[in-house]
């Protein structure tokens, strides 16, 4: 039976619509309509915003959970039904550095969970990062890209919906990256103290994001850009955690001011999303959940306590963006990043996938394949 949501604004991934109908049957999108069809089921809702279902190119993990050495394909499944309640109704699950005998479990998980609903793919976060920019990642198992490594990613791009990899300069050659692109891997650039000459030599070479715009990278200076300056001063895109703690209100302000377009959301969201817990352990190193802050002992940032329908909010509060840009950051632009113009949109043929939120962006539904979620 067709269904018909009113009673709420409705974002199409670019723009809104007042007082429109949007139809969906099959869990697509039909239509948006100026009325309830005879014959529909009519869901109604109490005002707020609704939009195509948020995407987030990078979780770590949640409900207590890490994703890591004990990955399987039920712990992927698990994983997206949690963040499809919180708002992420498609995710790339995101192994940071680690051996390379986890990173091929993985990636066989992975393999094995195509299907399962939001799941779009990996994101390899590592191991072919630069030491000096480590952040919370293990460094004595940060390591330069081998033969075997790149055939191990170039065969997963074949058989993973997406595959998205972040290197630094420092670990990974032009000619790698280059190859990784031509086989399907969105390449992402981050942990990495580099010059903005070194970023663009990758760049050129097909690279298409950043990974967590200003942190663990080389920082934009007078004379010398850095990888920061390399990024704002591309048009590749580059994902951005929203927090407040990550990167200062002010500095997002002046990325939005530099890019108009290209900037995504991400949750860099850890074990502790989606529960109480406050605390749990990275590769055997204690990490504390304090006031919505997640850090090491000495007190590095690891990762974020953060949901993207928080993220949006803190685009519109904190930054002022305009509601229908924050809310794109979220949607459509990721969706652009990973190739799926199926997703992020509102538009005949695109997947139900969809989020309800107040007007003060508060979470107040989700849908996937227009099968309520929460």
């Amino acid at each position: 039976m067709m269904q018909a949501f009113t009673g709420a604004r409705l974002f199409d991934g670019t723009g809104f619509h007042a007082d429109a109908v949007l139809l969906v049957q099959e869990g697509h999108v039909v239509a948006l309509a100026a009325e309830v069809p005879a014959g529909a089921a009519e869901i109604r809702l109490a005002g707020g915003i609704l939009a195509p279902g948020f995407l987030d190119l990078q979780v770590n993990g949640g409900g207590g959970a890490l994703f890591g050495a004990g990955t399987d394909a039920d712990q992927i499944a698990r994983l997206c039904a949690l963040h499809g309640g919180l708002g992420a109704t498609g995710i790339l699950p995101t192994l940071i550095t680690d051996r390379p005998e986890v990173t091929a479990r993985v990636v066989a998980a992975g393999v094995q969970a195509v299907g399962s609903p939001g799941f779009l793919g990996l994101h390899l976060e590592g191991p072919h990062l630069d030491p000096r920019r480590k952040g919370a990642h293990d460094a004595a198992l940060i390591r330069p890209m081998t033969a075997a490594d790149l055939a191990l990613y170039v065969q997963a791009a074949q058989e993973l919906p997406a595959l998205m990899i972040t290197l630094a300069p420092a670990s990974a050659t032009p000619d790698q990256v280059a190859a990784l692109v031509a086989a399907g891997v969105i390449v992402s650039l981050g942990h990495a103290e580099a010059t903005a000459v070194e970023a663009q030599a990758l760049i050129t070479a097909g690279a298409q994001s950043a990974t967590h715009l200003f942190n663990a990278m080389s920082p934009l200076q007078g004379r010398e850009p850095g990888l920061v300056g390399a990024v704002l001063a591309s048009d590749i895109a580059a994902g951005m955690i929203a927090d407040g703690l990550h990167v200062a209100w002010d500095s997002l302000k002046v990325a939005c001011a530099a890019r108009r377009e290209g900037l995504y959301l991400v949750s860099d969201c850890m074990a502790v999303a989606g529960s109480d817990l406050t605390e749990f352990h990275l590769g055997g190193r204690r990490i504390l959940r304090r006031a919505g802050r997640l850090t090491l002992e000495d007190g590095t940032l690891a990762g974020a306590d953060l949901t993207l329908p928080q993220a949006v909010g803190n685009m519109v509060r904190h930054v002022g963006l305009a509601p229908e840009r924050a809310l794109a950051m979220a949607t459509s632009i990721p969706a652009g990043v990973i190739g799926r113009p199926d997703l992020g949109h509102l538009r005949p043929g695109a997947r139900a996938d969809l989020v309800h939120l107040t007007e003060d962006f508060t979470l107040a539904a989700t849908w996937r394949g227009s099968a309520r979620l929460a």
